[in-house]
This record gives C-alpha cells, structure tokens and sequence, in this order.
C-alpha cells in the first residue's frame, strides 16, 4: 500500500475542522485497519528490530486482518529504543530524513527520533488541529515558552501553529522576567508551555507587581508532564484564560498525538486517523476495555520515518467516547505514570494526588518536591512546600502543614512529614517538574 495515498496534503489544509474530525466512528476504525496494515507491513520491511521481534513472536503482518488482531503484535520499551541507539530503528535510509529529536537521555542513552518531509507534514497538521481544538484561531499570536532544540515541544507547536495561520514568538524556555515583558509587549492570545513553568512565569507577574488577569493571554495549552484539574483551576482563575491539555510525545511523534477541546475540557480527544491507542494492564499486557484504566500504548499509522509498535508509554489513563468530537476517541487526563509511581510501605502514590492536596490549601503556591529517605529499614516521604508570599508567617507555618500530613495520611494511607518553606525557596523548573528527590542509598 502507497503510504503517500494516505497522507492529508499539506496545500489542502485549511483551517476549520477537518473531515476526518467529524467522521463517524466506523469510517475511523475502517481507516485505521487500512492504515495499521500498512505500518506493520513498513516496520517489518524496514527495520531490523521489528522483523526480530515478530519472527520471534510467531506473528507477520499479513496474520492483521482487524483492528483486534493488533494485540498478537509483540510491544516496543524504551529500553528497545536505547538498545537500538542511535538509528537503527529508523525505517528509511537515514539521507531520507529532514530532522533528527532526541529525549534528554537522563535516565541512560538518548532515544533519538526521525521524520522524513511527510512526517513533518503530519506532525504540523496534527498540532495544527490542536492548537485549533483548544481555541486557537488564524491571525492569532502564540507565545511558545516550550524548549527549542533536540526536545520536541518547542518545534513541534511552531510548525502547527505556523500550518494554522498563527503569528509564533518562539521564545523557548528560560529567562522568565523576559517571558513577562514579551507577554505584556507582544500582547498574545495563547501561551504554549509546561503547567509548572507557567506558575513559575504567574510568579513573576506578581514579583512585578502586574495584573495577570489584565494581560492579553486567553489561551494556554499545557503539557509534557502530568498536572492536575485542581492546578488548571489555579491557572485559569490567576489568568481569565481557557487552560487546556496537550497530549504527546517524541517517541510517537511529539506534542499533537492528543488534545482537549475547549468546548468540553473533558479528556483529550486523540487523533486516532494517525495514532491508534489500547490501554493495558501493565503488570500483565492484557489489552483493557474502554473505560478501564491501566498503561496507554501507542501505534503509529503513518509515520514513514520512525514507525512504533504498541509503544509502551508508562502513561496511566482510560479510553473513553467522543464527545465534541464524536468519532475520536477520548484519553482520561493522565495524572500520573508507572514509572513515576512511588511505593511507600506498599502504599502507591503518584505526586499529581499530593499536589491535587497542596492546590485546595490556601497557603501552597504549588511549587513542591517530594524527598525520600531511608531511616534505617524504612523509607520516609517528607514534603517540601513553598508557601504564597501573603501566608508565609516566617516560621514554617507549623499547624498548616501538620494538618496537610494528617490530611493526607487519612485519605492516601500514607505517613509522611510536610515542612512549608518561604517563598521563592524551590528551584524553578524550566520544563518538565522534577517532582520527585529520591535520597535514598542504592543498594
């Protein structure tokens, strides 16, 4: 199958919602066996790794006859992606491509991700449709506050924005007091960047002395970490603006796999002509019913350059309906992954519950890390709290945060210390937060 037949045009684009969008739910799944055969067929053709690992299976893609029989398909772990470093998972001849990403490769070797030209196409249309689904219209201006470079996220909103007929100011990350003035100076509609940044830049307004509920911005698309309704409500409340969530990443294609729409902020409608998604059981692979929770895995349906394969993405939510746009799937808000997961004295706990907590006190900013430490055989979770500027006492505010421990050893069933600290204590976080400052000894 000619996968350029299946590619949407990028000089057909036009700005309103595309057809595909508004299809029915059965021109979807017809579309996506179409597509699926083709990118089975592509990754075993064209990269070793993928031939192996089916071969080894015992499946081939001409075993995939319906959207079911993706479960018989083994799945693809980052550690797949590292073992293959740097680009041996590629599915063209590398002088095909036009870009090269990498993750930051903090945790061991980078994952290095390529798009040929008709990835780049998919990838701004894909982001283009987002930008639209939250809100974001022709003619208007984007502050892009997302990282530029070898991450995905700052490119990956330019090129979509830029499809959409959007004026960008890429303005990376960093350099907060320059982010205000720009926000003041460029008068923006929509500010695209991570949910713990833009309380680092909401911090700002305030050291300035600004009204953020006076500036231009009325949209913001957030995303590239798990954050928290209650944080959207301290965002949109400090900023009159519409806040909604962004959904992806660079192993299936970057920002744009998923995007909650403004008219419902309900979960994240993905853009299932593109990307198909199961969600599992991570424990056991099993393949879950929508509407069960469990680990989001991900298959790319067109992507030439750099095909996945029941990508593993660690990412913990639920497949439900459609709703503003009906024949797309919806993906829960992920609010935490099981990799980020923390196991205190067998109690399971994901930072976006203890910042859910913070967030409804009337002392916590939201700025926060969780620091764990071993006392002899037991582990101890002790949370660091910046307080807001007008209920810092200069004392730790002692009562508050007992309280805060007592709350959450009786709802989450964990004991834990919480120590307030003053404003403007905690590192700021110029991407994704780093939540989590594990001091425990390595055994």
């Amino acid at each position: 199958m000619a996968h350029a037949n299946l590619q949407t045009k990028a000089s057909s684009y036009i700005p309103e919602m595309d057809k595909i969008e508004a299809a029915p739910r059965d021109e979807i799944m017809a579309l996506q066996t179409k597509r699926l055969a083709w990118s089975l067929s592509h990754a075993y053709e064209n990269v070793t790794h993928y031939k192996k690992a089916f071969d080894k299976a015992g499946v081939h893609p001409s075993d995939f006859k319906e959207l079911s029989d993706l479960s018989r398909f083994p799945f693809t772990t980052k550690t797949d992606l590292r073992d293959n470093y740097p680009f041996n998972m590629f599915a063209v001849p590398r002088e095909k491509l036009v870009r090269v990403h990498a993750s930051s490769g903090t945790t061991g070797k980078p994952i290095v991700v390529g798009y040929t030209e008709a990835d780049i196409n998919t990838w701004s249309e894909v982001m283009a449709r987002s930008i639209r689904a939250a809100g974001g219209r022709t003619g208007m201006i984007i502050h892009n506050a997302y990282g530029y470079g070898l991450f995905t996220g700052g490119l990956g909103v330019h090129y979509g924005a830029e499809k959409l007929g959007c004026t960008v100011v890429p303005i990376s990350g960093g350099m907060t007091e320059r982010q205000v003035q720009l926000i003041n100076d460029f008068r923006p509609d929509i500010i695209t960047v991570t949910p713990s940044y833009m309380l680092a830049i909401l911090d700002e307004f305030k050291r300035q002395k600004l009204d953020p509920r006076q500036c231009s911005l009325k949209i913001g698309i957030f995303g590239a970490e798990p954050w928290t309704n209650a944080m959207r409500r301290e965002i949109e409340e400090a900023f009159d603006m519409d806040a909604t969530d962004i959904y992806g990443l660079s192993e299936v294609i970057g920002p744009g796999v998923a995007q909650e729409c403004i008219e419902s902020k309900d979960g994240l409608h993905i853009w299932e002509d593109h990307f198909y998604p199961e969600v599992i059981d991570p424990d056991t692979g099993a393949v879950l019913p929508d509407g069960e929770k469990g680990e989001l895995v991900f298959t790319s349906l067109t992507k030439e350059g750099f095909p996945v394969i029941r990508y593993r993405t660690r990412d913990l939510t639920q497949l439900l309906p459609g709703t503003a746009r009906p024949g797309m799937r919806r993906m829960e808000k992920v609010t935490g992954r099981s990799d980020d997961m923390i196991i205190l004295r067998g109690v399971n706990l994901f930072p976006t519950q203890i910042e859910e907590v913070l967030l409804a006190t009337d002392w916590c900013g939201g700025h926060f890390i969780l620091e764990l430490t071993r006392d002899g055989r037991m582990d101890e979770l002790t949370i660091v709290a910046e307080a807001r500027p007008e209920a810092w006492d200069g004392h730790g505010l002692i009562d508050h945060a007992d309280r805060i421990a007592t709350h959450i050893k009786n709802t989450i069933g964990v004991t834990c210390k919480v120590r307030a600290v003053a404003p403007d204590t905690l590192e700021r976080s110029l991407g994704k937060a780093r939540r989590v400052h594990d001091k425990r000894p390595k055994d």
